[in-house]
């Protein structure tokens, strides 16, 4: 290799005119300046490798000045000494790059997203959730490698959401996030999740109560209500399986025929807030209003298909809708039927409390803390809920129980 002499100037470098052939001007210890007949200017390094000589492209003037090529030169010459081959070592840094690149955090997200989160819940939760990160995330560390976010950087993340007044938002998005890391951990793409050392970080969420019937008396009157409820047939025939099931008013009004066996009396799907299959016993009163339902919706893909399209299910304000015009704007609510099905199953019909969460699709553990599956207390919950349907029938019937 030739001896470094830094025989160019700035000046010269700037200077340098095209000629009828390409040509080079050489600073010294193999590296010059390439000059082609279009006026373009290109760094190259000239080197011996394992017996054999290479090139080593460095950049093009003006991005690449002369001290920059020079430094460029002796970190090769500095790699040469090292055992290393300069060409190579760019190569697998330019590639370390694009690993980098193609691991930040919203690649990462967008990927779990769409191979895993789409499967575990419904559409609508889905949407909501990518809707979070896509607002909530992507802007402050979606570009930034996976693998380099700390815990005080998810926090200033968390902590904008949490000062525009949406703590639950920013509780949710933390929850969120630390699947996405466990998603990258599983992946190799980062060693830990940082969420558990926010534990405490962000304010707490109050509890959003829902508006419900528990009292007997006031619950008759709900059924009745129902009962004389003169709007869409759908809409009715919702109205009365909400009580029965007291499923989420989202896993009801987005419910399948595919997933309802009206032989065996069971409606399977996956719970929209856990992910885990879940089974509805169907009390007989369920069953016959399915039945009458299928004639009218039958053909189409959901129980309660969307007054404008057959393709989408119910609107999620239908039931609301419903209730506020019946009168029980303020007491009752599409999703206070299962606080109503809990008070009273624990409370008069004395149910115990863990055949109660697991109908509800709450996260329900042994004693060895797994989770039951879908199938434990089966027929234990499907009595709970056909004696469920038949206290509703006595409260619809009777004026004071």
């Amino acid at each position: 290799m030739s001896r470094q002499t830094n025989k160019l100037t700035a000046t010269a470098v700037k200077m340098a005119k095209p000629q009828a052939k390409t040509t080079k001007l050489a600073d010294g210890g193999g590296l010059y300046l390439e000059v082609r007949t279009n006026g373009s200017k290109y760094w190259r390094m000239k080197y011996r490798f394992a017996g054999k000589e290479k090139l080593l492209a460095i950049g093009t003037y003006p991005e690449v000045s002369l001290a920059a090529a020079r430094k460029a030169r002796d970190n090769a010459k500095q790699q040469l000494s090292e055992g290393i081959d300069p060409s190579m070592a760019k190569q697998l840094e330019r590639h370390l790059g694009e690993q980098i690149a193609a691991n930040t955090f919203q690649l990462v997200t967008q990927e779990w997203l769409e191979r895993v989160h789409q499967h575990e819940v419904v559409p609508d939760h889905y949407q909501r959730n990518r809707r979070r990160l896509e607002r909530d995330a992507f802007p402050i560390i979606g570009k930034r490698p996976i693998a380099e976010i700390t815990s005080p950087e998810l926090l200033a993340c968390l902590r904008r959401i949490e000062e525009r007044g949406h703590i639950e938002t920013a509780h949710r998005v933390k929850t969120l996030c630390g699947q996405v890391f466990r998603y990258g951990i599983s992946t190799g793409r980062v060693e830990r999740d940082p969420t558990p050392d926010l534990r405490g970080a962000l304010r707490p969420s109050k509890t959003k109560h829902y508006a419900a019937l528990t009292d007997p008396k006031e619950v008759a009157g709900l059924l009745r209500a129902i009962d004389g409820y003169g709007g869409q047939p759908t809409t009715t025939a919702a109205l009365k399986l909400a009580p029965l099931v007291f499923t989420r008013p989202g896993e009801l009004r987005q419910a399948r025929w595919a997933d309802i066996d009206l032989e065996e009396a069971t409606w399977t799907f996956h719970a929209s807030k856990t992910g885990q299959a879940h089974i509805v016993p169907l009390p007989t009163q369920a069953v016959a209003i399915l039945r009458d339902l299928y004639g009218l919706t039958g053909r189409t893909e959901y129980l309660f298909p969307g007054i404008r399209s057959s393709k989408r299910p119910m609107s999620n304000a239908t039931i609301k809708a419903a209730l506020d015009r019946m009168g029980f704007k303020g007491e009752m609510t599409a999703h206070g039927f299962r606080a109503m099905a809990r008070t009273i199953l624990a409370e008069r019909l004395n149910y115990p409390e863990h055949y109660i969460e697991q109908q509800l699709a709450h996260t329900v553990k042994d004693s060895n803390g797994r989770a039951y599956n879908r199938t434990t207390h089966l027929e234990q919950r499907r009595e709970m809920l056909q004696s469920w349907a038949n206290y509703l029938d006595q409260l619809r019937n009777s004026r004071a129980q």
